[in-house]
């Protein structure tokens, strides 16, 4: 069985991509799944999320990209949270210049995980906020998008960005590129605007909306400064419970993609 390879990305920042991103591997690792987290942003969040430390870093997904190193040889493990990660660096941020003098630069990235697809049941990659060409190459390997999302006004507009994107890539380099489904992160059920906008997208995508939703919560906050993912952190919280329950939802997907 190949890995199902997606993408968590929206072009907005702050809209919970990253905690997205760790909780969802450490969720399906905790439901015995072989998980794979490939952070695509120089940020390097999902790293120190993780329980990598950034800053001590032989080889990277920069390494991986510029083609001076390969995904077996940069992979991590993240003792926390039960699976591996490609670890990001703000060397990162070099390799947008770097890589457009590459041919087929937008397809790096695939090249380098169909090496190990056979090994993992799940490739989550955390791409950065813009359409780079580190995003490209994020969307190029991917089966599908994963998009979390906050219920606010401004949402919607970025949303709309984020779906013509996709629509691009999957006309001129991906045609096997989807939206999985749209994530609802953060949400508070006491803010009228929130049940609003999350009616709202239910009217407009229908069961392209996750039926988990993740709440707002202050133990997912506060688990990256440990490097210990939300799910291991506090098991008990309603975010872990909420993002466990998520990767039950992502496993029964994957049966119909």
């Amino acid at each position: 069985m190949m890995a199902k390879i997606f993408c968590i990305a929206n072009q907005k920042g702050g809209v919970g991509k990253t905690t997205t991103a760790i909780n969802l591997a450490a969720g399906l690792a905790a439901l015995k799944q072989r998980v794979l987290l490939v952070d695509l942003d120089p940020q390097g969040n999902a790293t120190m999320g993780s329980g990598v430390d950034k800053h001590q870093l032989d080889h990277s997904v920069y390494q991986v990209l510029i083609g001076h190193s390969s995904i077996e040889k940069s992979k991590y493990p993240s003792k926390s949270g039960g699976y591996d990660v490609i670890p990001a660096n703000r060397n990162l941020a070099g390799a947008e210049i770097e890589l457009v003098d590459f041919k087929n630069r937008e397809s790096i990235l695939r090249d380098a995980l169909q090496k190990v697809a056979d090994d993992y049941d799940f490739i989550l990659i955390d791409c950065p906020p813009a359409l780079s060409l580190l995003t490209l190459n994020g969307l190029c390997a991917a089966n599908g998008v994963i998009v979390p999302m906050q219920c606010e006004y401004f949402a919607l507009e970025g949303l709309s960005d984020l779906v013509n994107s996709i629509k691009q890539v999957h006309a001129n380099l991906n045609p096997d590129l989807k939206v999985i489904g749209l994530l609802r992160v953060m949400f508070d059920p006491r803010t009228v605007l929130q049940q609003q906008v999350s009616e709202q997208l239910i009217q407009h995508f229908g069961d392209k909306v996750f039926k988990t939703i993740i709440p707002r919560n202050v133990r997912l906050a506060e688990a990256p400064s440990y490097g210990i993912p939300g799910v291991v952190y506090d098991k008990s919280s309603r975010g872990a419970k909420a993002y466990v329950e998520f990767g039950l939802e992502m496993i029964e997907r994957i049966k119909s993609i």
